[in-house]
């Protein structure tokens, strides 16, 4: 998690070296080829703008199938378990969820909602969706937490070092979590006081690390190997831990438009720049519609939350968060004069971020080729209360 904050500052770092207003992260790669003391590099800048585009696209859409996954998985666990749902957490006992219908179909039900919710075109009216985003989850999250640390067994039977294999899934799902640094550069630009971005980002980037860490941990010592890929799935089977979800199913609702406003803002202008102004409009909500539907048709085919939060991240996420952004800052400022430290830390990372790239994309396509049948659900899910 340090090294999404560098490097989201790296990238803001070259966007005010270059002293080019109102820059997105395609754009500060371009310009900052352009600023590059080789001659290749310089004649090629645009296709850096264009990488990066399509890196955002996909990772962008990427965590809208995610989330469209999680809300379906969470809603289908509410919706089985309802009949047995009690109001003591407490209670110890196996619960047999019944049977409804399938996953995917919930995935569908969620297409209507996500269609009002990208037709919103601001991202300052945007802010009010993740204001209650926000809201819905700390409440949740504070809820989950005083339910593990009560439940802790003695962590003395937890293995020190998981199978060598899930390395590469795990580099995949913990580089999942960079899906800020698309919007890193849109959010500065649209800062009344750009000047207090720096301060802000590494705030957020600190709380949201502390976060991630405990939540995390918290969550292994408490589910050990049973902990499924959303940790809300392990909650137990109670109306308060109920709300947490539908908190939860809410708060993902929200973001998944600003998830979503990233490939809009990539696409819709180039496509939207290519007909008549009064087409415009109608052009820019076709596109609108037609990738959200998109977002849902991937979610159906491969509505495995672990796979795909690991192919997300290992595939797209990693060039973004780890590879690009070091390599821009030697290209900015190598022509200044860099430390051989600072060279060789932007080179390790980069390498670590294409080492991660290659194996994780590898593992995640191959257990998703393994797997038997991928689209099949068990709605004999059994969990304890």
């Amino acid at each position: 998690m340090r090294i999404q904050w560098d490097q989201g500052y790296e990238n803001y770092c070259t966007h005010a070296r270059l002293n080019k207003p109102f820059m997105d992260y395609g754009d500060t790669v371009m310009h900052g080829l352009e600023a590059s003391p080789s001659t290749w590099l310089r004649n090629h800048a645009h296709w850096g703008r264009r990488i990066v585009s399509f890196f955002l696209i996909v990772t962008q859409m990427g965590f809208c199938c995610v989330y469209i996954v999680f809300l379906a998985d969470n809603l289908k666990q509410v919706v089985e378990a309802v009949n047995s749902t009690t109001n003591n957490c407490h209670y110890n006992r196996t619960v047999i969820l019944t049977p409804t219908m399938d996953s995917r179909l919930y995935m569908l039900t969620f297409l209507p909602f996500l269609v009002l919710l990208v037709f919103v075109r601001n991202l300052r009216a945007l802010s009010i969706f993740s204001l209650l985003a926000n809201i819905t989850m700390l409440v949740s999250l504070i809820i989950i937490t005083q339910s593990i640390i009560q439940g802790i067994p003695d962590p003395s039977h937890l293995p020190l070092v998981a199978n060598w294999k899930t390395y590469s899934l795990f580099f995949g799902t913990a580089v999942f979590s960079f899906e800020s640094i698309g919007v890193v550069l849109p959010l500065e630009n649209k800062m009344k006081d750009a000047r207090r971005f720096p301060v802000i980002l590494s705030l957020g980037m600190s709380i949201v690390t502390a976060l991630y860490i405990s939540i995390g941990t918290l969550g292994y010592l408490r589910f050990g190997n049973d902990i499924k890929a959303s940790i809300t799935l392990n909650l137990p089977n109670c109306w308060l831990y109920h709300s947490v979800k539908i908190l939860y199913i809410i708060g993902i609702l929200c973001t998944y438009a600003l998830q979503f406003y990233v490939p809009a803002e990539i696409i819709i202008p180039f496509a939207t720049s290519q007909v008549l102004k009064r087409w415009a409009l109608p052009l820019d909500l076709f596109i609108r519609l037609a990738m959200v539907s998109l977002t849902c048709v991937l979610a159906i085919l491969i509505p495995r939350l672990d796979l795909v939060l690991s192919l997300v991240g290992s595939l797209s996420s990693s060039a973004l968060a780890l590879i690009i952004p070091p390599l821009l800052e030697i290209t900015t400022y190598y022509s200044e004069g860099m430390s051989p430290v600072t060279i060789i830390k932007d080179a390790l990372i980069s390498i670590l971020g294409f080492v991660g790239f290659v194996m994780g994309t590898y593992q995640a396509l191959d257990e998703l080729i393994q797997s038997e049948d991928p689209l099949t659900f068990s709605n004999s899910t059994i969990f304890i209360q």
